[in-house]
């Protein structure tokens, strides 16, 4: 199976950016499947029901969150119905909508994505290992199932992503690590078979402070106190995600490349 993962999108920088590269990243990877991080689409904060919609006809499989989730409230209800959008798994029981999904290509082969949030430096939530592990433990990788196993951990601290890439090795396709914005050099294939990267790196305009303007982010640091809202930078976008291409015998990955598509950042093309 050939996934594309694209890291989280940044506003209308980061949604014309994938836009202009869909086109591009179809005929090059020739992707079975497409996800897409949508957590800051709507001016760096949320996601609207229309946003997806538009990611959907870009050619967008399925669409995961993280904890800009709630920032736009009428993708509460959305939530509720459409199953390709996901919430972190590990939100309280209750919260609307679903954090894993199992997703089925035209060809009949299916893909279980887990969106899931980590906890170090970010809201506390329920125990995000042992939301993965339950999914995983129910419903292993290559049974009639899963053909593959996505998981996007949502996330500040690297070495807590790398617990959970370490953890699953094996048990999941592919593990990516979603929220810092930055792509890490580190997108490789583990000891057991599962692609890994830390973080995928953001869909927007790197001219930037992590997507919002330098005159938005810098009094936060340089006067020490809140400026207002932080304004998303409206250059134009890179997109960044992650390549990788499972063995359907296995589900396990044979290759894993970074995907860099536009200006500030060297390119993969």
């Amino acid at each position: 199976m050939r996934i594309v993962f694209l890291g989280d999108v940044f506003g209308k920088s980061g949604r014309k950016a994938v836009s202009r590269e869909m086109p591009y990243i179809r005929e090059h990877y020739k992707p079975d499947v497409i996800v897409l991080n949508g957590e800051n689409a709507a001016h760096g904060i949320g996601i609207t029901q229309q946003m997806c919609k538009d990611f959907f006809d870009m050619g967008v499989d399925v669409i995961t969150t993280g904890n800009h989730v709630w920032d736009q409230r009428e993708i509460m209800p959305y939530l509720e119905k459409e199953e390709r959008v996901l919430r972190p798994i590990n939100f309280p029981e209750g919260a609307p909508g679903n954090g894993v999904v199992n997703y089925r290509l035209k060809d009949g082969r299916t893909i279980r994505v887990i969106n899931v949030m980590a906890r170090l430096f970010m809201d506390p939530l329920d125990d995000p290992f042992a939301a993965v592990q339950n999914v995983l433990k129910d419903n292993p990788l290559k049974t009639k199932k899963a053909d593959a196993v996505l998981i996007d951990i949502h996330g500040e601290a690297s070495s807590e992503k790398m617990v959970m890439g370490m953890m699953v090795d094996g048990q999941a396709s592919f593990v990516v690590g979603t929220h810092t914005h930055i792509p890490t050099a580190d997108t490789r294939i583990l000891q057991h078979g599962t692609a890994y990267q830390t973080d995928a790196g953001m869909c927007g305009d790197y001219n930037s402070v992590i997507g919002a303007t330098y005159e938005t982010a810098a009094p936060r640091f340089t006067r020490k106190y809140a400026s207002p809202r932080m304004a998303p930078a409206d250059g134009e976008g890179t997109v960044c995600g992650t390549f990788v291409e499972t063995d359907d015998k296995t589900g396990l990955a044979v290759k894993a490349d970074p995907i860099r598509l536009g200006p500030h950042l060297h390119e993969t093309r």
